[in-house]
């Protein structure tokens, strides 16, 4: 596809650079008006009608792709939601019939990757709603969304001690961006976190802590901890995106995001929302 979009602009591109040159040659050389305010008029025209043509034959094949993709996504997410809903349905009926310990430990490891599937349906749903520029926003309880994301995180850092200290508080935002943003400051807080192994997390007056006890950063370190690509320790695992992308979703969703640290004594986040 692209390939032939490349040689159709570029046929299109040289046929209409050749095509310029021989009317501004007709009409200077040939016809010799005199009239340049004419022939500026004449060329403008050309090329203002040159570009449309243009970009219309680089943007349409592009736009018909991508409409195409987007339906493409629509419809596997419309089937996606079946089955998950099938699995889910028939795993709590089983859940009420099953007695031994061995098999509720199957069905247990079954919820778990059948909870990670609806995650990666509703990120899907999510990205899907983003890219059409829909309103993602709804009505959530901040406490609840912190409860489900230890209770999802709790298998994944066994060692790791949350201390939560919330109350009810109901927000108006991007509840599936911000569980993300969530998810990555409590992974940097584990990640560089060394002996004391414990994230306090608390709300208070629509404002959201997460603080570890680990490595911290000094003043030079925080400055460019939103500089995509950056990582504090190049050992860690990790592409250094995920504080760029905690940045940009505050900063598109009218939050105040601070960062506290100090060496060796651990970071603290804080992001402050705005009461509705």
């Amino acid at each position: 596809m692209f390939r032939n979009l490349r040689i159709n602009i570029f046929i299109y591109y040289f046929t209409t650079v050749s095509s310029f040159l021989s009317v501004l040659y007709y009409i200077l050389i040939i016809v010799k008006i005199q009239n340049i305010f004419l022939v500026v008029i004449v060329m403008l025209c050309f090329v203002i009608l040159s570009a449309v043509m243009i970009s219309k034959l680089a943007i349409d094949p592009l736009q018909e792709h991508v409409i195409n993709l987007r339906n493409l996504s629509k419809e596997t997410l419309h089937e996606l939601n079946l089955p998950i809903s099938t699995i889910t349905t028939n795993l709590q009926m089983l859940e009420k019939n099953i007695t031994t310990q061995k098999d509720l430990k199957r069905i247990d490891r079954i919820k778990k990757a059948s909870t990670m599937l609806q995650n990666r349906y509703n990120e899907l749903e999510y990205m899907i709603k983003t890219q059409t520029a829909q309103d993602v926003k709804e009505e959530f309880d901040l406490k609840k969304l912190i409860d489900d994301r230890i209770e999802f995180l709790n298998p994944i850092y066994p060692d790791f001690v949350f201390n939560i200290n919330t109350n009810r508080t109901m927000l108006l935002s991007d509840k599936i961006g911000l569980s993300k943003v969530i998810d990555n400051i409590i992974d940097n807080g584990v990640k560089y976190s060394t002996d004391k192994k414990i994230i306090d997390i608390k709300i208070e007056n629509f404002e959201l802590n997460i603080k570890d006890y680990g490595k911290g950063m000094d003043e030079v370190e925080i400055i460019h901890i939103f500089d995509k690509y950056y990582q504090a320790n190049t050992e860690m695992k990790g592409f250094g995106i995920g504080l760029t992308m905690v940045k940009r979703f505050c900063d598109t969703n009218n939050i105040e995001l601070n960062f506290k640290s100090s060496l060796n004594k651990g970071t603290e986040v804080k992001l402050k929302f705005k009461e509705f």
